[in-house]
């Protein structure tokens, strides 16, 4: 399937829009679309924020919206950048976890962690590594 456009919308009135170049059903559950070139938007009804995500592929479950987002993705919201391999995103959560060579860049730090696990709503985020003797990298942009 060429140009994949899905628009949703939780309980409390946030919007998420997923686009692709391109999809293909999958064969044994036909609730899953498997996606090249993918674009997600997620609008924020609170605080009017937009989150932008950008990836490679993704796996798009039809019924309950989440998103598994793999290869160069990308987030953007507000002054925040985070990048990784790996994005499972839960719409009914909130909750977006990012792993796999990740790197957040704010405005004055950049930090190289193995997880981040962002709740969009309430914006608390934990940083952290695999390892807990291992700690996470962070510098400043100065």
């Amino acid at each position: 399937i060429k140009d994949i456009n899905y628009t949703s919308r939780d309980l409390k009135g946030n919007k998420y829009i997923l686009i692709a170049k391109e999809g293909e059903i999958d064969f044994d559950n036909s609730d899953i679309i498997f996606l090249t070139g993918v674009t997600a938007y997620i609008k924020l009804i609170k605080n009017s924020e937009l989150i932008v995500i950008t990836s490679n592929y993704g796996k798009y479950n039809t019924v309950n919206y989440n998103t598994i987002f793999s290869k160069n993705i990308k987030i953007d919201y507000v002054d925040n950048t985070i990048t990784g391999d790996y994005l499972d995103f839960s719409m009914i959560n909130s909750l977006l976890i990012i792993s796999k060579n990740v790197v957040y860049k704010n405005l004055k730090n950049i930090m190289k962690a193995d997880v981040i696990k962002l709740d969009i709503i309430t914006k608390d985020t934990k940083i952290f590594m695999h390892d807990s003797s291992a700690q996470v990298k962070v510098s400043n942009i100065n």
